[in-house]
């Protein structure tokens, strides 16, 4: 994903994680990616659709999941956290192992 195959973030988060405004959120800098780290694993792992608020403002899109492991999500993640003046952090593959058994995947979930 964002490491390896960075096409897959690049496409809406853009090169420099600012996103595309009124469209798609940015992962730079970004309040809501910052507050919950297991929110953000499972949007990875199940994608999310509605309404959400990054930094002020509004953005109704949808971000399908990801099929990538427990590592590659946990790397994807801890670049992201460590990078595009974000606060920093790690996730682990356990903690994606454990996120990914607390929210098993909903039969209408995409991916």
């Amino acid at each position: 994903m964002c490491i390896r195959d960075r096409s897959n973030c690049l496409a809406c988060h853009q090169a420099n994680g600012e996103g595309i405004p009124n469209a798609f959120p940015p992962l730079a800098k970004s309040d809501f990616l910052n507050a919950d780290h297991n929110r953000a694993i499972d949007i990875l792992l199940h994608g999310r659709s509605g309404p959400i608020t990054v930094n002020g403002k509004t953005y109704d899109s949808v971000m399908p999941a990801i099929a990538l492991n427990n590592e590659q999500i946990a790397n994807a993640l801890t670049y992201v956290l460590n990078s595009f003046g974000n606060n920093g952090g790690q996730v682990t593959p356990a903690q994606v192992e454990k996120q990914r058994k607390a929210t098993p995947a909903k039969a209408d979930d995409h991916g």
